[in-house]
């Protein structure tokens, strides 16, 4: 995923300096891209038409995220790239469960607290997906995004509260 375009050239160099990759880009599936303490998935399954999924297909593709981010148990920090992904991510657990309704509008930055008796204390942030519009015209810029990353890293590092 983001593999050899220009989004992924942002996003994998970001990782890269927040500690999180081996590497700062990634080309082709056996470049040696590691990542460490990250994983990364995306809300749908294919291309959609002009690269704009339709909230139809986002709720098709729900299942396959939720069980693919149910083999994550340890994960304690969730970055939604875009108010897309947010969307998606507030609909599965643990946010349905946690996320205050209503639920707060998507903005760059935006920290949500998710908890869960069981799992502990997880997080939610969001950024403006690393898209070459958003990148081009300044709404993102590495700034930014290294500030998000970093907090994500912060958070992922805290010790939960004892029961």
């Amino acid at each position: 995923m983001f593999t050899g375009d220009r989004s992924g050239d942002f996003l994998f160099a970001a990782l890269w300096r927040a500690g999180l990759a081996n590497q700062p880009g990634s080309r082709s599936l056996d470049d040696g891209l590691a990542l460490h303490g990250a994983y990364v998935t995306a809300a749908v399954r294919c291309a959609p038409p002009d690269n704009r999924p339709a909230p139809a297909e986002r709720d098709r593709c729900l299942p396959f995220l939720s069980e693919e981010l149910s083999l994550l148990p340890s994960a304690t920090v969730y970055l939604a790239l875009g108010a897309f992904a947010y969307a998606s991510l507030t609909k599965i657990p643990p946010a349905t469960r946690a996320v205050a309704r209503p639920k707060p509008p998507f903005a760059h930055g935006l920290e949500v607290r998710l908890s869960a008796a069981s799992s502990g204390v997880r997080w939610l942030l969001c950024s403006y997906h690393p898209s070459q519009r958003n990148v081009f015209t300044g709404l993102l810029t590495a700034e930014m995004f290294d500030g998000v990353l970093a907090r994500a890293v912060e958070l992922s590092r805290t010790e939960p509260p004892s029961a």
